[in-house]
């Protein structure tokens, strides 16, 4: 089945026509500066035909129409009609407690999503700019919401909840989300497929490291627990955001500096700290990487804390579940820097985690690394998003 994804931002528009059954990608691309002078597209096909444009795009209705325009072109084109796109998988990210797993969507969802625009104000609007234009030019064609939450939905109340008064869970929503959900869910389920084991059998920690991390704990196919929580600033230390810090710092930070105001605090913990503000070099870990390699101290640091935190957490995990079958490494560091996940490995032989130094550095795609003798797997998964929203949605169009 042929199925456009569609990740909408503020000024911007991801693209995938893909093929659900293999993940083949048609065409893929970006349209941006939405709404802001000197907006383009840019478009690429499985034949390698590359083009870049600049069009007008005051709204994500006319970045739809020229996506649209691309897919159907004479000489670059990879569909001869829009009748050959059988449904359309959009990516949202917050779902709030209403929706544990994708959903077709109808006035009701769109509700929904519009009343957890207070939890996460500045993605959901956008998402929900990409499917109104996506309804309004393909009316006829099933639009289905695959949620970054959802898959989280399953952890038990005294992983999600915070220990504050009640009444902020009830009337405002405080509580644990989780975030990267439908990564997690995609390599969990291909690990298991690589294990040759029912998921509902298997423990497992999956790491989606990135400029962005989170790590979650999948028991018996679901969600148990995972390390963002309300937002996505909670958990390990990633390339901007602090990760988990005493809230009182926040207070201390105000009282000592008169001049910080609550949205200068929020900037400093989501755009100033992490790897950036430890090591004072950057957010990219090969940056960081090559500061270390020159005998910078702070570089190191930054990237021993990273490691250690999410170590920290995989133990914590596999102690939650009652043990621990298989570790997924994903995600732009997960997947492609060994020395961090070599990092992550080490000390924890003794708990039957045995990675395989000689496999780690020569990792290229796929990959299990653990040594022959480890009690637990280690595994490199590339994670694909864009198909698992693919699979959700050709799912449920052919219900529909």
């Amino acid at each position: 089945m042929k199925i456009l994804v569609i990740n909408a931002g503020s000024s911007s528009l991801k693209y995938q026509l893909m093929r659900s059954e293999d993940g083949h990608v048609y065409a893929k691309g970006l349209c941006e500066r939405i709404g802001i002078d000197g907006s383009r597209i840019i478009y690429k096909n499985d034949r390698d035909d590359n083009t870049t444009h600049d069009t007008p795009m005051p709204t994500h209705s006319e970045a739809l129409h020229a996506v649209l325009a691309a897919l159907q072109d004479e000489k670059i084109g990879v569909v001869k009609d829009l009748n050959e796109i059988e449904a359309v998988g959009h990516r949202v990210v917050h779902g709030g407690e209403k929706f544990n797993k994708s959903v077709l969507i109808n006035k009701e969802v769109l509700t929904a999503i519009e009343d957890c625009i207070p939890l996460a104000p500045l993605h959901n609007p956008a998402n929900l700019l990409g499917i109104k234009a996506c309804i309004e030019i393909m009316p006829s064609v099933p639009q289905v919401a695959v949620f970054d939450t959802a898959f989280h939905q399953t952890m038990p109340k005294a992983a999600y909840m915070y220990a504050v008064p009640y009444k902020y869970y009830e009337q405002y929503g405080v509580r644990r989300y989780g975030f990267h959900g439908t990564s997690h869910q995609f390599v969990s389920e291909q690990a298991a497929e690589y294990l040759k084991k029912p998921l509902k059998e298997l423990k497992i920690v999956t790491c989606h490291l990135g400029n962005g991390s989170s790590l979650a704990a999948v028991k018996n196919g679901v969600c148990v627990d995972t390390s963002m929580g309300m937002t996505p600033l909670a958990g390990v230390p990633m390339g901007t955001r602090s990760g988990d810090i005493d809230p009182a710092i926040i207070k201390y930070l105000m009282d000592s500096d008169n001049s910080l105001t609550i949205k200068n605090v929020d900037r400093i913990l989501n755009k100033e700290s992490g790897m950036l503000g430890v090591s004072g070099v950057g957010s990219d870990f090969r940056d960081l990487a090559q500061a270390e390699s020159e005998g910078n101290e702070r570089a190191t640091l930054a990237l021993n804390m990273f490691s250690y935190d999410v170590r920290k957490y995989i133990g914590s995990y596999a102690f939650a579940m009652g043990g621990l079958d298989c570790i997924v490494f994903t995600a732009g560091v997960g997947e492609h820097d060994a020395e961090v996940r070599e990092r992550v490995c080490l000390g924890l032989e003794k708990f039957g985690i045995q990675i395989d130094s000689n496999k780690n550095a020569n990792v290229h795609g796929f990959a299990e690394i653990s040594l022959p003798t480890s009690k637990v797997k280690i595994l490199v998964v590339p994670t694909n998003e864009e198909l698992k929203i693919a699979q959700d949605t050709a799912k449920l169009a052919a219900k529909k």
